[in-house]
């Protein structure tokens, strides 16, 4: 199956829905990404472009509230903490401070920027 994710004019991403592989075969039997744009472009209209599940492109599998990165050709989870930053190989958000290696349950804790044991 392939997935597909509706932008909105800012390149948000307002859903992901699942598109018959079969849609985007072309006479020759190659999958052709804009078929699948067509496809859901006709039946619900918008702007669509085309996510992986696997990450094998495009970086993330899009969700609700990612963003769609034109230029990186990503997209990126919402940003939910200030100071993380953002990765450019991964489009991913990183802590100033990586999560602890030991085993125990930690939560991030925005105004010490560290990571507290639960």
């Amino acid at each position: 199956m392939a997935h597909f994710a509706e932008l909105n004019n800012t390149n948000r991403v307002l859903r992901v829905i699942v598109v018959n592989n079969d849609v985007l075969l072309d006479e020759n039997n190659n999958e052709v990404e804009q078929l699948g744009i067509d496809f859901c472009s006709i039946l619900y209209g918008g702007k669509w472009i085309q996510t992986s599940f696997n990450k094998s492109f495009r970086k993330n599998f899009a969700g609700e509230g990612y963003t769609y990165d034109v230029t990186r050709d990503a997209f990126i989870p919402p940003h939910v903490f200030p100071s993380w930053t953002l990765n450019n190989e991964t489009c991913n958000w990183e802590p100033p401070n990586p999560y602890p290696n030991d085993g125990e349950l930690y939560q991030w804790n925005e105004k010490t920027t560290q990571w507290d044991l639960i």
